[in-house]
């Protein structure tokens, strides 16, 4: 795995790193005697960012139309059966993966397959492990066509952040593990998968994107 900057955080570290040095040199010239702390508290706080925006490379162990891989990394904050209202009208299994500011942002396809359908959702900004957030909040649907089923996946927006990206679009298709997406500052991705899924995580286990098998596809 090697380090790398996302570019969605380009913009944002340009506009800190003159902003926080200006800070530092305001301070230094008229309140000296808090010159280092602030200059400690500015590299933490610059520190942050940086890692925020970090974009490992992963490469997914291998390409399975049965396996569905984490979307993001994150912890596992809802598994249980629910009735899917906008395109699926049924009951599906959701997996909910719960990304905090510390976590990396990158959104993955956690499977292969055809954008059949794609909507963005203005909305509200709830704490992303509020249950109504998948409803209520700003939001993406995405669903997937395997070539066997259908996999609806849901970029929510939590209540720090307020940009989802994505970078995808109905009709294409979309490669295992491929970057589709960037949400900022706190957030959750949920997964709604046929009932006879064989989920293969636990509430609160800690996944990664692209490594950590969510579930297996019953063919």
């Amino acid at each position: 795995m090697s380090f790398r900057l996302h570019r969605e955080g380009h913009v944002t570290l340009a506009v800190f790193a003159p902003l926080l040095a200006l800070l530092n040199f305001a301070v230094y010239n008229y309140l000296p005697v808090a010159f280092w702390p602030i200059l400690v508290l500015s590299v933490v706080f610059y520190g942050i960012i940086v890692q925020f925006f970090r974009d490992p490379v992963r490469i997914i162990p291998a390409a399975d139309k049965r396996i569905v891989y984490a979307p993001a990394d994150g912890r596992v904050c809802v598994i249980e059966e629910v009735t899917e209202t906008e395109y699926f009208n049924d009951r599906r299994l959701q997996v909910s993966i719960f990304m905090s500011p510390f976590n990396v942002h990158v959104n993955r396809s956690p499977v292969r397959g055809l954008i059949k359908y794609f909507k963005y959702h203005p909305g509200k900004y709830l704490v992303a492990w509020h249950p109504k957030s998948s409803t209520e909040n700003e939001r993406t649907t995405i669903v997937y066509d395997t070539g066997y089923t259908l996999i609806l996946m849901r970029q929510v927006a939590g209540a720090l952040a307020k940009r989802i990206k994505w970078y995808i679009i109905e009709g294409e298709e979309a490669e295992q593990g491929e970057e589709i997406g960037f949400i900022k500052f706190g957030s959750r991705v949920d997964l709604y998968l046929p009932l006879d899924t064989h989920i293969e995580v636990l509430m609160d286990e800690q996944v990664k994107g692209n490594k950590t098998v969510i579930a297996r596809l019953n063919p």
